[in-house]
């Protein structure tokens, strides 16, 4: 479908599937890495712009640590948006065209205004997040503001405690927030043109019909972050494409295609 017949068939409320297997998120991984394979270097673009940013970020609030932590964890909550591409190769080598990356530059242009409000709230979630992770730097930790050191040594030694739990809960709650409302909504707005509102609904109503399957990839996800981060961000250069591949493949298993007419 060219994007002429994409933007003139925009579908009203899609099909969400249920009672998939709970070893999908599996499938979607293989089916993703084959993805990044064929797509080589147009893949490893993306991971290299993410483990950038995240080093970037690293460095510009080293010597803040309660920056730091919001920054770059927070950066992985509008990580959707910078996937855009990702999505776009996936959806490429489905159809069989070309696995070049400068068309996938500006892909977001193909449903601007859609993708344009989804990533306004994604920032707003974003910048929410960065606050209420000061402001449980502020009610939990003990000890005054630790170096970068002295905090990765707390977290490695679980000590401090009180605040791990506190900070795990807030932010599990906005990490699930956007993960709710990010299963399918940028592949479903980059490959049928929805709207901004009805793929929110749908991503939300795909957790909702398979939330066992959607635990397991939340916690695949969760990890391969956790991973790229951890190597002091080189391993989001193959963990976030392979991600972002994935998620187009779970985006097809979760919503039946659009019919055809002729």
């Amino acid at each position: 479908m060219n994007d002429a017949e994409r933007e003139a068939a925009a579908p009203g409320f899609p099909v969400v599937r249920g009672n998939l297997p709970l070893a999908a998120p599996l499938a979607w991984l293989r089916l993703g890495f084959a993805d990044l394979k064929a797509c080589g270097g147009a893949s490893l673009f993306y991971g290299i712009c993410f483990a950038a940013v995240g080093a970037l970020l690293l460095l510009a609030f080293r010597h803040a640590v309660q920056l730091v932590t919001a920054v770059t964890t927070g950066f992985m909550l509008v990580g959707p948006f910078f996937a855009l591409g990702l999505y776009e190769l996936s959806r490429r080598r489905e159809t069989g065209e070309a696995l070049s990356l400068v068309p996938t530059l500006a892909v977001w242009r193909r449903n601007l205004a859609a993708i344009g409000i989804y990533s306004l709230i994604l920032i707003v979630l974003y910048l929410i997040w960065a606050r209420a992770s000061l402001v449980v730097f502020a009610l939990f930790y003990q000890g005054g503001m630790p170096t970068m050191e002295t905090f990765v040594t707390q977290i490695v030694k679980f000590d401090n405690i009180e605040f791990l739990a506190a900070y795990l809960i807030v932010g599990g709650i906005f990490a699930s927030l956007v993960f709710a409302l990010s299963v399918v909504s940028l592949p479903m707005m980059l490959d049928r043109n929805q709207d901004t509102v009805t793929a929110m609904l749908a991503s939300f109503l795909a957790l909702v019909r398979n939330l066992p399957v959607m635990l397991v990839w939340g916690v695949l996800i969760v990890s391969m972050v956790a991973i790229g981060i951890a190597t002091a961000f080189l391993g989001l250069i193959v963990t976030m494409p392979l991600v972002g591949h994935a998620t187009w493949h779970a985006y097809r298993a979760l919503i039946e295609p659009v019919e055809k007419t002729l």
